[in-house]
């Protein structure tokens, strides 16, 4: 889970390469690209790298540009923030953690974000269920529960497949440790590709049509390291 704030780097202030290493993150591209945020210190926090961010953007392509994107269990929401610097026209904030809420609403006022997105401080299920009453369908879903909370990956995903907020091209990314095992299906929902980034793994899903997994997206278990 991806907890950051936005914190300027002053001239004078004298900082080793260990600790800008340790401490800050940035956009990678974009409108806001090279923008540095700040993780908040704790053991239970574990921010989507630098390296991983890019890895998962890069492979949603141009295709992020116009897109509805819902970064669930967002933190600071530096994703969903990534997503918006490369063009998304509209991003949902999931996250019930209070501190995180209010981080995410400093790290958009410090870009002089005011429109194309919503934050949905409550859990999964609650904003998942508002969601799919009020809005049209997504065309990315990422989402980074605690590496830990295995259950509640298989609770999201499954909730989500039954769902109104796929449509047939949509794309769900969860990250979860490669040592975390996650289903190939959940519902209609099966997993198209598994890209590995050391300790964290980037597992791609899509709707399958009438049943049957879509043409032109087999499963990649065996993808290379990113």
């Amino acid at each position: 889970m991806h907890f950051v704030a936005i914190v300027p780097l002053r001239l004078g202030v004298k900082l080793s390469l260990q600790k800008v290493r340790s401490t800050f993150m940035r956009i990678i591209a974009g409108a806001y690209r090279g923008l540095h945020l700040k993780t908040l210190k704790g053991d239970r926090l574990r921010p989507t790298s630098d390296q991983l961010r890019k890895t998962l953007f890069d492979v949603l392509g141009a295709s992020t540009g116009g897109s509805r994107f819902l970064d669930a269990y967002a933190g600071s929401g530096a994703v969903g923030i990534e997503a918006l610097s490369r063009g998304a026209k509209w991003v949902a904030f999931m996250e019930h953690h209070r501190p995180a809420v209010e981080l995410i609403r400093k790290n958009l006022k410090a870009l002089e974000i005011e429109d194309g997105f919503e934050i949905l401080p409550m859990a999964a299920s609650t904003a998942l269920e508002r969601l799919a009453q009020e809005d049209p369908p997504f065309d990315f879903v990422f989402l980074d529960p605690p590496y830990a909370g295995i259950n509640e990956y298989h609770h999201f995903l499954r909730m989500l497949a039954r769902s109104s907020l796929l449509h047939a091209t949509s794309q769900v990314i969860a990250e979860h440790s490669r040592h975390c095992l996650l289903e190939e299906r959940y519902g209609p929902l099966t997993r198209t590709r598994l890209l590995r980034h050391g300790d964290s793994q980037l597992a791609f899903y899509r709707l399958r049509a009438g049943g049957v997994q879509q043409a032109g997206n087999p499963p990649q278990q065996g993808d290379q390291p990113a």
